[in-house]
């Protein structure tokens, strides 16, 4: 984990603000972003500060709150928050004011600008680190459920960008250029990861709003999902199917449903869905060549392990099709997936420090070039995957092989 991996992320947001999108307010921005590996260290001083102790790395979670503006509203939030993660198991460590500068931020955003906290909680009983990360899920879906349902005036002010051991996300309604200056915690030398995906948004389906911005918690999306509509009539369809999993029990299942939500975008749908299919144990390679999967049907070479794959997935879920350059990570995992078509592009470099760059275009980032040893474009359905417990990078030929 390194700063440096932070503000280069940055770099590379801010050269990108062309693929973004402002409103008639140049200072209005459609939406930026970036999500990150926990700072654990950074966390520990600020919550220092505080006379809290905060438990050692993996053993507590951190989830991003977006709370509505009016006082009285977001007390009411808090305490059924609060009774949730009670039910949950969990313990509330503490609620921090995330620091942020809005002097930047155009009339428009700052007229829908929610208040910012990000709360520490600690399970009552020792979990193993994939068992924490289900029981935050399981509390961010019941949270968000009923307090929507509680109070429907807060279904676009109370949000949880993000709620886990492993990655936190800093996103909002802002250009690329004002996202560094508007959280301050993303200036702090203290603040690190080994991975950090960056996004700039230019909205196509859904209007701006500061919860639609991107990265969401497991991927960052450059595209369109054209088939949308019927993706989330044909998942709604399973959910009455999926009754229990071998890692859901039937009453757990009832506080997660709905997994897709109503007035998202098609990025976040998609997002939603492969964070269920991979909390369920599915690898996130493994659901995205179920989701998006290859042009497969009249590839004459490719070989009958593989076709056989392909053949049985389709049953289990239809694809989720359109031009579509997809990053994605759970904080383990990180890399790139393109469409089967290609139509957007994906360029990638590897350098000899072992810092993997992958962006829509090539030059986002300045890199010596003496120092780049591999570099290339993502072709059509493959998929890219470095495995920072490994140590390694997978390319498509491998990772497929393996799962297939």
């Amino acid at each position: 984990p390194s700063h440096d991996i932070v503000a280069n992320a940055l770099t590379m947001l801010i050269a990108m603000e062309h693929r973004g999108a402002c409103g008639c307010e140049p200072n209005s921005g459609d939406g930026a972003g970036i999500l990150v590996q926990i700072p654990h260290e950074f966390f520990s001083k600020q919550l220092g500060a505080k006379g809290k102790v905060l438990p050692e790395k993996g053993a507590y979670g951190v989830g991003m709150l977006f709370l509505p503006e009016e006082k009285e509203l977001a007390d009411r939030c808090h305490f059924l928050f609060e009774d949730y993660a009670d039910e949950m198991g969990f313990d509330l460590l503490h609620y921090r004011k995330v620091p942020t500068d809005h002097e930047e931020v155009g009339p428009t955003s700052r007229s829908v600008e929610p208040r910012f906290q990000q709360v520490f909680v600690t399970p009552r009983k020792q979990m193993d680190p994939e068992t924490l990360e289900r029981r935050l899920y399981i509390l961010r879906k019941l949270a968000t459920h009923n307090i929507h349902n509680t109070y429907p005036e807060t279904r676009d002010q109370f949000y949880i960008a993000s709620f886990s051991y492993k990655t936190i996300v800093y996103k909002g309604q802002l250009t690329t250029w004002q996202l560094p200056g508007y959280y301050g915690d993303l200036q702090d030398i203290d603040f690190k990861s080994a991975i950090a995906l960056v996004h700039s948004r230019f909205s196509t389906n859904t209007v701006p709003k500061w919860k639609l911005a991107q990265p969401f918690r497991m991927i960052a999306h450059n595209g369109e999902i054209n088939t949308i509509q019927g993706n989330v009539n044909w998942w709604k369809s399973k959910e009455s199917l999926i009754r229990q999993t071998s890692k859901f029990t039937a009453e757990e299942l009832d506080m997660i449903y709905p997994v897709c939500g109503t007035g998202l975008s098609d990025s976040a749908n998609f997002d939603n869905v492969l964070e269920f299919l991979t909390l369920n144990g599915v690898s996130i390679p493994h659901a995205l060549m179920m989701m998006v999967p290859e042009a497969w049907q009249h590839d004459e070479l490719m070989p009958d392990h593989k076709r056989a794959f392909y053949e049985y997935t389709k049953g289990l879920m239809e694809p989720w099709d359109g031009p579509a350059s997809i990053c994605f990570t759970d904080g383990i995992l990180v890399g790139a997936t393109l469409d089967r078509n290609g139509l957007r592009p994906s360029r990638w470099c590897l350098t000899d420090e072992n810092v993997l760059i992958v962006a829509s275009e090539a030059g986002a980032l300045p890199v010596d070039q003496s120092k780049v040893v591999q570099k290339g474009r993502l072709q059509p359905g493959r998929i890219l995957v470095a495995d920072l417990e490994e140590h390694r990078i997978i390319g498509d030929e491998e990772l497929k092989e393996t799962i297939c």
